[in-house]
């Protein structure tokens, strides 16, 4: 088994960033894997003390699906986060300062229109990660899960609907549901799975066209009798992982 793509998504909600390579840290996720966030305004979010909160307070695919249209990137090196819209209309700003992120929120306000909720906010809190999960774990779908649903659904649901951080080749169909509670060594790092990755609304959203054409719930529901797609899997031994490094089973 080998990664084929490497992924994260810098803006909760937006582009996925393909990485040649990453560093992965024990207990961390990619590194700046959801580092923003537009907080909607009844979100009740803390940058002072952040806790989880539901991806419904933020701005994300299952509450907007015309976020899918918002072309973003993110320079780690300098902290610059520009955001394209549709329309042509655009925002370039520094996500690490308050007033970069204070642009960006009113440019992501503006956008979002009726379906901005009182007076959201664009946050950044070095460390933390705006991840539907309480801990910060990496996200893995086999290619091959993927190709066994789409033949059996009779058509194309395109990987970006899954917003995976790695998806690897080379493995049987849905064997990574076996990995529950086991370790694997993904390149230099050791990650141990913790649990299936159970699907959303959000999964609907056709990320080249904004359109909810398809409905993978309850198309893996009545397929396979679950609604889950990937594993998720926390670092517990850090190192350098990149496209086309092994992922192996390691012995019990």
């Amino acid at each position: 088994m080998r990664i084929a793509y490497l992924y994260r998504f810098p803006i909760k909600g937006l582009t996925a960033e393909a990485l040649k390579w990453t560093e992965l840290e024990p207990g961390k996720c990619i590194p700046w894997d959801r580092a923003f966030a537009l907080a909607q305004g009844d979100a009740g979010f803390n940058p002072a003390q952040p806790e989880h909160r539901r991806a419904r307070l933020f701005m994300c695919g299952k509450e907007s699906a015309k976020i899918s249209l918002l072309r973003s990137s993110f320079d780690d090196h300098n902290g610059e986060i520009a955001i394209l819209a549709p329309d042509g209309s655009s925002v370039t700003a520094n996500g690490q300062s308050p007033e970069g992120r204070a642009a960006i929120g009113a440019f992501l306000t503006a956008y979002l229109g009726a379906e901005a909720r009182g007076m959201p906010a664009f946050h950044h809190v070095a460390g933390y990660s705006f991840s539907d999960q309480r801990k910060q774990l990496i996200s893995l779908i086999s290619l091959n899960s993927l190709a066994d649903y789409e033949a059996k659904v009779g058509g194309r649901r395109h990987r970006r609907r899954f917003r995976a951080n790695i998806w690897f080749a080379g493995a049987a169909p849905w064997v990574e549901f076996n990995w529950i509670g086991r370790e694997i060594q993904v390149g230099g790092a050791r990650l141990r799975v913790t649990q299936r990755i159970g699907r959303c609304a959000a999964t609907e959203v056709n990320p080249e066209t904004a359109a909810r054409d398809a409905d993978p719930v309850a198309e893996l529901r009545h397929l396979y009798g679950h609604t889950d797609l990937g594993v998720y899997a926390e670092v517990i031994e850090g190192g350098k992982c990149a496209v086309g490094d092994a992922i192996e089973m390691m012995q019990e």
